[in-house]
């Protein structure tokens, strides 16, 4: 099972000001490197559990409400240009701050991410719905999209999936925490490789 929501229809007045409280909560938590369950959410906020798990009714609807809360306007990110390298540079530094500036609750959502596959590949997951990851695959799908006529439908995907390695939080920890890039240095080296991909691939395509 995918979680794909967290609360059907639209929430008003006192409904959605409850979850803008439990999801404020949860942001400050996770800002502060806690990996918090949907009652410690509750506990914090000053709500019932009762009512919390009516909107989150597991810690994966928490993580997934937080993660787009977290990520915020890049979820609608768009641009003119139709070069699709002046395109993959918007995204990158139109979103790359966002990330930075999240890093820890978005590092948190990883963590529980990869403990749910561990949970998985021993079996102890139960019926837990699955927390998944993947905004980032739409957006560099729209960032390329006018290369997709150009290219053939395996080099359009080898360029979607050579770009998702350096757009998101596994950039930021492998050129920060690993190579010791300030942010700065690192959002050159992500644009820099960005471009060189799509380059390639252009280059490919054209020989």
């Amino acid at each position: 099972m995918v979680v794909t929501g967290v609360v059907s229809g639209a929430a008003t007045g006192a409904s959605a000001r409850t979850r803008r409280l439990m999801l404020n909560t949860a942001v400050s938590l996770m800002q502060g490197g806690e990996t918090p369950s949907v009652s410690e959410v509750a506990e914090a906020a000053g709500v019932s559990r009762a009512t919390a798990y009516r909107y989150f009714p597991s810690q994966a609807a928490l993580a997934h409400a937080v993660v787009d809360e977290a990520l915020g306007p890049i979820l609608l990110w768009s641009s003119q240009s139709k070069d699709p390298e002046e395109r993959v540079v918007e995204l990158l530094d139109f979103s790359m701050p966002r990330i930075v500036e999240f890093e820890a609750t978005l590092k948190i959502a990883l963590k529980l991410s990869l403990d749910q596959w561990a949970r998985g590949r021993s079996g102890k997951l139960g019926d837990e719905p699955e927390f998944k990851r993947g905004h980032r695959i739409e957006l560099i799908r729209d960032a390329t999209q006018p290369l997709e006529a150009k290219l053939s439908k395996a080099r359009f995907k080898r360029l979607n999936q050579a770009l998702s390695l350096v757009f998101g939080l596994e950039a930021v920890v492998v050129l920060k925490d690993l190579c010791g890039l300030e942010t700065e240095e690192m959002q050159k080296v992500v644009v820099w490789a960005a471009r060189a991909l799509v380059r390639t691939a252009v280059a490919e395509a054209a020989g």
